[in-house]
């Protein structure tokens, strides 16, 4: 006999558990069992005030951006939307089924504010290096690097030739390009003026590299530890082709 699905009256009360509702192969369960921020909201004190209204866990801000970096997603307006649907979501970031989610404009405030001045997501990234060679994932014997072109979001027909002293005009300093000014005052290292300068994104290279036409783009340099593929280091660049120096050398792996 067909069974059809009887609408009876909503209960008042529910019974529910997340942690019924996340698969035991979720990814999200074998990353929660490594992933130790402890040490998170100690590193980022001096940033927030002792009085006042309590802010929102810059934990739960770490724990959606891996969600994001894990799954794909890369706006953050939409990253809230998933996680507010996604059960497993919720269940990683430590969330109630009705418990609010973040805005999205909180990640911007935070990423140029209190997680940059205390570069937060290397802190982060460094944690969870530290538990990779404590977990001997680290062989320090064999490594390799490479970088990936990263097309940054920029329009390609707002920029300037590089040569162009207009762009650096009080109209036009923006904040990205007032920050990138400051950064070639800061550079002790001459290079010449750019070919093309974006007034949207101004740290980013114009390049040609990939083949096709040029556009703005940055560069993602890695280096690898060969044993289980763990990444050691990683620094971003403008799309120029230069050497990079990463941070962690050699001797810093063999001795820890």
């Amino acid at each position: 006999m067909m069974g059809r699905q009887e609408a009876g009256q909503t209960p008042l009360f529910y019974a529910f558990n997340l942690e019924d509702h996340v698969p035991v192969n979720h990814l999200l369960r074998a990353i929660d069992r490594f992933l130790d921020l402890s040490e998170l909201h100690r590193h980022l004190a001096q940033h927030y005030s002792h009085t006042g209204r309590p802010s929102i866990d810059p934990a739960l801000l770490v724990r959606m951006l891996i969600v994001g970096y894990c799954f794909g997603i890369r706006s953050e307006r939409r990253l809230c939307e998933e996680v507010h649907l996604n059960l497993a979501y919720r269940w990683f970031c430590r969330l109630g089924l009705e418990d609010a989610v973040p805005d999205h404009s909180t990640f911007s405030k935070n990423r140029h504010g209190r997680f940059r001045d205390n570069d937060t997501l290397r802190f982060v990234f460094e944690t969870v290096l530290e538990r990779c060679l404590a977990e001997g994932l680290v062989g320090g014997e064999g490594f390799a690097i490479d970088a990936s072109v990263i097309k940054a979001d920029a329009n390609r027909q707002r920029g300037v030739r590089g040569t162009d002293a207009a762009w650096q005009e009080g109209s036009l300093l923006t904040r990205p390009v007032r920050e990138y000014l400051e950064a070639l005052d800061a550079s002790e290292e001459a290079r010449r003026p750019p070919k093309n300068i974006s007034l949207t994104d101004p740290a980013a290279q114009w390049t040609a590299a990939p083949g096709g036409p040029a556009f703005y783009a940055y560069s993602t340099n890695y280096l690898v530890d060969i044993k289980a593929g763990v990444i050691m280091d990683v620094e971003a660049t403008s799309a120029h082709r230069t050497r990079v120096c990463l941070r962690i050398a050699y001797s810093d792996v063999r001795a820890a």
